[in-house]
Parts: C-alpha cells; sequence; structure tokens
C-alpha cells in the first residue's frame, strides 16, 4: 500500500512510496560463499545477455508493488531500457553483475529465474540494483546466493560499502538482506503520478 496521496499542479496524483537504504559494511562482515541446489547456477555478466537480464527483471517485478514505484518494472520494453541504463553506466561492475539458471535435470530445459547488477558510484560506494528472483523459483535460497555472489565481486573490485533500497511492504526483501548484514540508514519516500494509472 503506498503511504501518502497528495494531489500536485496541472491534475497530478502523486502517490508515496515509502522504501528503505540499507547497508552493509564489507569490511566488517565476512560474505559466505554462496551455495546452490543442483540445477542452479550463477552466470556472470556478458553484454550478450543483456535481453535476458532484461527478461527476467520483467518476470520478477511485473506482478509487485515495484512496478508501481518504477513503472518501468512493469513491461519489457521498460526493463530493457533500464537494463541499457545500468549496463552504460560509468560506474557499472560486471562482477557484481549476475543471472540465475535452472536446468532440469530430466529435461534440460533451461530457465533463467534471477538477476542483480551492481554500481561503484563516484565516491567508491557500491550501489545494488532490482534483486529479483522469479515468482516460481523464491522460498528456495537462491536470492540468498545471488546477493553473496554480488557482494562477492564488489569485494573484488575493492568496494567495502553497498547500499541498496527496498520498498517498506517487501517484508520478505527486507527479512533477507537484514540476515545478510545490511541496515536501515535512511528513509525516503518515491512520488509517482498515479493520475493516469
Amino acid at each position: 500500500m503506498p503511504t501518502i496521496l497528495a494531489r500536485g499542479s496541472f491534475g497530478m496524483v502523486l502517490t508515496y512510496f515509502k522504501r528503505y537504504r540499507m547497508e552493509i559494511n564489507l569490511a566488517r562482515r565476512e560474505v559466505q560463499r554462496p551455495s546452490l541446489a543442483d540445477g542452479f547456477r550463477l552466470i556472470p555478466w556478458d553484454s550478450l545477455m543483456l535481453d535476458i537480464h532484461a527478461d527476467v527483471k520483467y518476470r520478477c517485478f511485473r506482478a509487485e508493488v515495484d512496478s508501481d514505484v518504477f513503472p518501468c518494472l512493469g513491461d519489457y520494453s521498460g526493463c530493457l531500457r533500464l537494463m541499457r541504463e545500468i549496463s552504460r553506466k560509468q560506474g557499472f561492475l560486471p562482477k557484481a553483475t549476475w543471472l540465475l539458471r535452472y536446468e532440469d535435470p530430466r529435461t534440460a530445459e533451461i530457465d533463467y529465474c534471477g538477476t542483480i547488477q551492481g554500481i561503484r558510484d563516484q565516491r567508491g560506494f557500491g550501489a545494488i540494483q532490482n534483486v529479483g528472483i522469479t515468482p516460481e523459483y523464491r522460498g528456495l535460497g537462491l536470492g540468498t546466493a545471488m546477493l553473496q555472489r554480488c557482494l562477492l565481486g564488489f569485494l573484488s573490485t575493492g568496494v567495502r560499502r553497498v547500499s541498496l533500497e527496498v520498498t517498506a511492504q517487501n517484508d520478505g526483501a527486507i527479512a533477507l538482506y537484514r540476515r545478510l548484514g545490511f541496515a536501515k540508514c535512511r528513509t525516503v519516500y518515491k512520488a509517482v503520478d498515479t493520475a493516469c494509472a
């Protein structure tokens, strides 16, 4: 549920979504190596797979509150645009950017089911972008493994402080981030024009 509704100028209806900025100091915390169940594999960044990252991102977020907060997550073309923007950023970190792949042992059918991206800002701090596991694969510890691999990627490039943002009502994600050592450091509000929604 959005937190605040306000009427802006020109007929805009602004909905404010409460979000938490969470941080982890990797210099004070040991990051475990990820462990995955049979059939799952983490795939390193490859620019030729950008469209797969976009498709997975879309399937992760299209029915979630995050697609209300960030409308680009609600359609494939928006996710493709977002992935292009992320991968072109000056601080984009391929070593902190991963896809999660599942290969069914019975049929050898492959499904990409998770995505995460990492960026380093001008101060040398890391920022995790859009952690996502598709709905049918949630609850299997895959988000934990993907985050661990991402954090190890940050460490390998010398980044020691990493942050992310999460919508306040996403209790499962918040619990996951806390288990890995992230702590809330700030509350922010994201305004979205919902007059045409």
